[in-house]
């Protein structure tokens, strides 16, 4: 089979990143018989200083006229003094709206090599866990009415979800649960917001006519922040909102060691997705050899579970991943602080390949 890919690397260490993704993408599509063709294109700042823009109008059509997007990352004090429509920030934003990206996969788990590394009590990370954040990713009070008042000296940002909105989100949880140990929590903050109150009365709906057996509970985001802390065992899958998951999923991503090993998808109603690591561009090791590639690489097989459907091929990367960490090799950014010998992020990759 032949599958384009739009690859959008990015600024600071996207390039590199993206770049180690490629080349596991490449050697697995030989081995399973595949093809791969990719094309490049600017977003974010290098974007800013290439077009003028963060997005350009050809970025777009080029993610939409593929079978899937990988991107690196984008951003950098370089441009944080750019005015709020050209921030970097702003084609992440644009892409997920123009791909039609509503839902964000946020996988959080204990890596058994990386166990010493949970910076959890050690009787909580004995226990492990393995969950799942399915964030709302084009709603809420991101996407909402914003402003100042005309003195300046107040300012207001509008939190709306419409049944529309919440019903598909909380399908792909449900579906995501089914597939996992059949347990969603959906967490909000019912308690005070009226958005919260319809998001829970969908979910519920849903659950009920559609998703019978699938075991649903609710939880307050406030209390959800502290049992991803207290006990993250019990969570199998969490449906939340833009903002909720937006802060959740950074604190699920801590308690396991290192974002630098995370990946997450963007998808939408058709198998077109998003695919990147959920570390920034990180400027300051930007072409040092620093970064560590296994959250775009596991981002890499995410791709090809979620819209190529190739199950197998993705459980060969995420077990590879596993294969050198439980040989103990580590980049910076997951050694032990006593070892003096590490990895440099091309050797990880390299290490990656010689697996494969």
């Amino acid at each position: 089979m032949k599958y384009r890919i739009a690859l959008v690397p990015g600024d600071g260490i996207g390039p590199e990143i993206v770049g180690a993704a490629v080349s596991v993408l490449k050697k697995t599509a030989a081995k399973y018989g595949h093809e791969f063709d990719f094309t490049e294109y600017p977003a974010g700042g290098c974007a800013i200083d290439l077009c003028g823009e963060p997005l350009p109008q050809s970025t777009i059509d080029g993610c939409l006229a593929s079978d899937s997007v990988m991107l690196g990352a984008v951003g950098g004090p370089k441009w944080d003094s750019m005015p709020s429509a050209l921030r970097p920030e702003k084609a992440l934003l644009g892409l997920r709206k123009a791909l039609g990206l509503y839902t964000n996969l946020r996988p959080a788990a204990i890596q058994p090599a990386l166990a010493d590394a949970c910076v959890l009590r050690k009787d909580i990370a004995a226990k492990g866990f393995d969950l799942m954040i399915v964030r709302e990713l084009t709603g809420g009070i991101y996407f909402g009415k914003r402003g100042r008042n005309e003195a300046g000296d107040a300012a207001y940002d509008t939190e709306a979800y419409s049944i529309a909105e919440i019903e598909r989100v909380a399908r792909r949880a449900f579906e995501t649960a089914r597939k996992r140990k059949g347990h969603l929590t959906s967490v909000d903050k019912a308690n005070v917001l009226e958005t919260s109150r319809l998001w829970r009365e969908t979910v519920h709906r849903l659950g009920e006519t559609e998703y019978p057996d699938v075991r649903l509970d609710d939880m307050y985001v406030d209390n959800a922040a502290m049992q991803i802390i207290r006990d993250p065992s019990f969570f199998d899958v969490i449906v939340t909102s833009n903002m909720f998951g937006d802060i959740l999923s950074d604190e699920a991503s801590q308690v396991t060691g290192s974002i630098g090993l995370l990946a997450s998808a963007s998808l939408g109603e058709t198998s077109r997705g998003m695919y990147e690591p959920i570390h920034g561009s990180a400027p300051d090791i930007a072409g040092k050899d620093i970064a560590n590639p296994i959250a775009t690489v596991l981002s890499a097989a995410m791709m090809l579970r979620y819209s190529f459907d190739l199950a197998e091929e993705a459980d060969y990367i995420e077990k590879t991943v596993n294969d050198v960490l439980s040989e103990g090799w580590r980049t910076a950014d997951i050694k032990s602080p006593d070892d003096t010998t590490w990895l440099k992020g091309s050797e990880m990759k390299d290490k990656i390949l010689e697996h494969l």
